[in-house]
């Protein structure tokens, strides 16, 4: 449904009306996608752990005894 509003010699026609925004409705979206951020950060954490990790040669000792110092 369209609307036509006259100014003067001018016709401007509106085809839709804006909605005012659904709170609700963007507060469940954000939600959700924070959600999904969690489940993804989780999964490849848990992926992470699971790892082998790699064999650290004699050298890299020192380099994280004082990464722990500091």
């Amino acid at each position: 449904m369209s609307r036509t509003y006259h100014h003067g010699d001018r016709k401007l026609k509106v085809r839709g009306i804006r909605r005012p925004t659904d709170l609700k409705r963007l507060a469940r979206a954000l939600i959700e996608l924070e959600y999904q951020q969690a489940q993804a950060e989780a999964q490849a954490e848990s992926e992470h752990q699971k790892a082998p990790k790699a064999k650290r040669s004699k050298g890299d000792d020192d380099d994280a005894s004082a990464e722990a110092e500091a």
